[in-house]
């Protein structure tokens, strides 16, 4: 966000924070990633509030306080490797790679993986991999995986994703019907099993089975 006024970026951190977002490192991150970039069209203008909006193939890049959020639950550290399903507008993503060592994405929708990859190339973002793959299965051939994020919501946490993530790793995702407000939960997987932990709550797309149209 360095070409940004420092009022917008100020305005922008204070936002954050009142939401609860006080991870010294999440908030390096997110002033890092200039969120303007994630967002184009109509609602370029509003890229900078704390709002969700409308991207391409009808999703939603989430609310920065949210991704914030879920950012820290996940307490990502630099030699990890982190798995997000669904990545959308690839701004979590963006965030994600400022923080770990490598970071796997993978989204239904071919539009959306052809052009958050331009993005991160354009970025440098060279961390990064997203690749187009149908998200509640994760991505066994790269797993087990030190951190795991889902940007949709599922009626539980998958049992393949759960599969898929290390003893001592961290899963964060919204779990809910999608037609309600979805629960944000923590998983911690131990060597006695899994602890769950809610968080607040959101509202996310619906997870779903199956690749999206072929709009490229």
């Amino acid at each position: 966000m360095s070409g940004l006024d420092p009022e917008t970026v100020m305005q922008f951190l204070f936002a954050l924070r009142k939401r609860g977002v006080t991870d010294a490192r999440v908030l390096e991150a997110m002033e890092q990633v200039d969120r303007g970039r994630f967002v184009t069209g109509l609602f370029a203008d509003r890229a900078y509030e704390d709002m969700p909006l409308p991207i391409s193939c009808g999703q939603t890049i989430s609310q920065p306080s949210v991704v914030g959020l879920m950012t820290q639950a996940l307490d990502v550290r630099p030699r990890d490797t982190v798995l997000e399903i669904g990545t959308g507008s690839g701004y979590q993503a963006a965030i994600l790679s400022k923080l770990a060592r490598r970071v796997y994405t993978v989204e239904r929708h071919r539009r959306l993986v052809s052009e958050t990859g331009k993005l991160f190339a354009d970025l440098g973002l060279t961390n990064i991999t997203a690749m187009l793959s149908d998200g509640s299965f994760g991505l066994p051939e790269q797993a087990p995986f030190d951190r795991i994020i889902v940007t949709a919501a599922a009626e539980d946490p998958p049992g393949p994703l759960l599969a898929q993530l290390k003893i001592g790793g961290i899963m964060v995702l919204p779990v809910g019907q999608s037609d309600t407000v979805q629960q944000l939960i923590k998983v911690t997987r131990t060597e006695a099993g899994l602890d769950y932990e809610e968080l607040t709550s959101v509202r996310f797309v619906p997870l779903l089975e199956g690749l999206g149209k072929d709009e490229a």
